[in-house]
């Protein structure tokens, strides 16, 4: 079920960086990804001997030395969030007092990204205060995949470098027997997400408009756009329980739509939220594996798609001192 964007990642392994060699370490919020970059990188993953202590709190012993090397630590924040979060924290600190060169947070998701801004009085900002805890515990720079809102990119107070899945979704619509394909943004917010997919495919675009009721209840209230007799492609960055895209397939049904399908980079996918979509009829769930989906949500209606070459590429040209954006123009 994983599909790869075919990428040139051209390490050597010779020491074509200012920052020491590369080294890989991963935390256990997704093993199987790292392994993946790692496989396509030819490097050894580093490990970092996480344990538990009998009350739950968090070791870490790194096995090599990382004196002086340039380390990537390949670690999403994803369910169960706080866990993932104190690893990171825990692992960045450790590669700080070993004295790394360079420590570089890959982080394909981002938890506690929803809240980018206070929208009622006395709320947090809590994809600011995770930014923080973030550089405050030794990342030097920051690898970021899809995020929820761009301006968290300008929380942190050191480099970063911001991917775009839109080439990855765009190469496999390419391939399927779409007919008059249009690509639907689910809100306004989600408007650049959706035009970066709509022009590679070179395909108009539509929006959804939805009154939120409360945390968990969306009313989609209105599509402007053309989707009558089209195939139509829902782009979001999380599908978490899968209500808002659930609502606005069978919106896009009633205006004439003919396919539905959903593209969304992170798939949360708590609860039942597989079963709204089937309910919703949409066709196919293109999502990536930037956060670990168990086995048993595996198989139809979802098709993953790998990060892992985007994320290699990127690793190096970050290595190497070279042009990050370039992957992308």
């Amino acid at each position: 079920m994983i599909g790869r964007l075919q990428t040139a990642v051209e390490y050597t392994g010779t020491d074509a960086s200012p920052w020491g060699e590369l080294k890989l370490i991963s935390g256990s919020a997704n093993p199987k990804l790292a392994g993946r970059i790692a496989e396509i990188l030819d490097v050894q993953l580093t490990d970092p001997r996480l344990r538990h202590f009998p009350d739950g709190e968090i070791n870490v012993k790194i096995e090599d030395s990382m004196r002086g090397h340039d380390v990537f630590v390949i670690q999403p924040t994803s369910p169960p969030v706080n866990e993932h979060l104190m690893e990171l924290f825990i692992i960045l600190d450790a590669l700080r007092r070993a004295s790394a060169g360079r420590v570089t947070a890959v982080v394909p998701y981002y938890g506690y990204a929803r809240k980018e801004r206070k929208t009622q009085p006395r709320e947090p900002i809590s994809a600011k205060l995770v930014a923080n805890f973030i550089t405050l515990a030794g990342a030097d720079r920051l690898l970021l995949f899809d995020l929820h809102a761009e301006a968290i990119e300008g929380f942190f107070d050191v480099p970063t470098d911001h991917l775009s899945p839109h080439r990855i979704f765009a190469e496999y619509l390419k391939q399927l027997d779409l007919k008059h394909i249009t690509i639907v943004a689910p809100d306004a917010g989600g408007g650049r997400r959706a035009e970066a997919v709509a022009s590679d495919l070179a395909a108009p675009i539509a929006f959804g408009y939805k009154r939120r009721d409360d945390d968990q209840s969306v009313e989609v209230i209105a599509i402007s756009g053309d989707v009558k007799g089209r195939d139509c492609v829902v782009v979001e960055d999380i599908i978490t329980t899968g209500g808002t895209v659930s609502k606005l397939a069978v919106a896009l049904r009633k205006q004439g739509a003919n396919r539905v399908l959903i593209a969304a980079t992170h798939p949360v996918l708590s609860g039942d939220a597989l079963e709204k979509l089937k309910s919703a009829d949409v066709e196919e769930v293109i999502v990536t594996d930037t956060v670990p989906i168990p086995a048993e949500k595996m198989g139809s209606p979802l098709k993953v798609l790998s990060v892992a070459p985007l994320l290699a590429e990127a690793i190096i040209r970050v290595h190497e001192n070279r042009s990050v954006s370039e992957l992308f123009r």
